[in-house]
């Protein structure tokens, strides 16, 4: 499979090739099936409970719910990598936003000129997953950058997950200075679940270069002994040693607590740099409601908490 993936390196035609045997991969596996049908199946396979949307119990169903209703501009806004930025600077200044140095949606605009000569990331400002960092631009395959962000571009990631705030997003490509340590290393990254309005845990990817742990922790940073990842990874999950709260926990809680008042759900993603704080992004429904607890009991019990109106 990686050989027909790496012919998208190989011209124009080569692109169209594995455009086309990736759309049908996509088909055969319901990628075109109406929401609802979609959802359904997927919901089954990745988490081993039928989907009740008549009377949501579980936290993931209750995402389920949620994810149909985001239809608003607010919810497109903070879902976008680029324009969340807006958001963010409105409500808490300039100061907590990672430097931005490049958004086009052009891929050639993305090349030695324009990139600076400190370490960066490249990524989609409309999907999950997508990216390149950067730490030696004279060591970059540009071209093959540029297909690559030429691919990201080409899938609209509403279709992946059904989530409808993703779907009117207009595609872009953004370079942001890469967050390091004073040790050189990529800081770790705090994700905080707010449950109507309350910070219920935080999960923590630790150490994404090395050890590559994920920790949670109560709003207290207490250990909490559960995992919640895709149903194919969940149980490959490795919790590292345990680490102390970052310096600026207090400041990520105030922040966190002012976007979690408009939203029954929210993540938000934040960097410690050394003690200096940085906005990561804003997720309305993580894994788009189809991660698998262990136990599978958390699901049920968080979803008591979320009160949907």
């Amino acid at each position: 499979m990686k050989v027909i993936k790496d012919l998208k390196y190989y011209g124009y035609l080569g692109f169209q090739v594995v455009y086309v045997t990736t759309l049908l991969k996509k088909i055969t596996k319901g990628y075109f099936k109406s929401d609802k049908s979609y959802i359904q199946d997927r919901f089954l396979k990745s988490l081993s409970y039928p989907l009740n949307l008549k009377n949501p119990v579980s936290l993931n169903e209750k995402l389920q719910f949620l994810k149909s209703i985001y239809k608003e501009e607010l919810h497109a806004q903070v879902s976008d990598k680029y324009r969340v930025r807006d958001f963010l600077r409105d409500k808490f200044g300039e100061e907590f936003l990672i430097p931005l140095m490049l958004v086009t949606n052009d891929p050639k605009e993305v090349n030695f000129n324009t990139i600076p000569d400190f370490p960066v990331i490249v990524k989609a400002n409309h999907d999950s997953g997508n990216h390149q960092i950067i730490r030696d631009k004279k060591k970059v395959n540009w071209r093959r950058l540029q297909i690559d962000c030429k691919w990201w571009l080409s899938w609209n990631y509403y279709y992946s997950d059904r989530e409808l705030q993703y779907k009117a997003i207009k595609r872009k490509i953004i370079v942001e200075k890469l967050l390091l340590t004073k040790e050189g290393k990529i800081p770790n990254d705090y994700k905080l679940n707010y449950i109507d309005g309350k910070l219920e845990f935080v999960y923590v990817s630790v150490d994404r270069e090395g050890g590559n742990y994920r920790n949670i922790y109560n709003a207290d940073w207490q250990p909490l002994h559960f995992k919640w990842a895709s149903f194919k990874k969940v149980s490959k999950i490795k919790r590292g040693p345990e680490i102390p709260s970052p310096l600026s926990y207090e400041k990520m809680k105030e922040l966190g607590a002012e976007i979690a008042k408009l939203f029954p759900y929210v993540r938000v993603d934040f960097y410690d740099v050394d003690g200096k704080l940085y906005f990561g992004e804003v997720t309305l429904c993580h894994g788009g409601g189809f991660f698998k607890f262990e136990p599978q009991e958390i699901d049920f019990e968080l979803g008591e908490k979320l009160t949907i109106r």
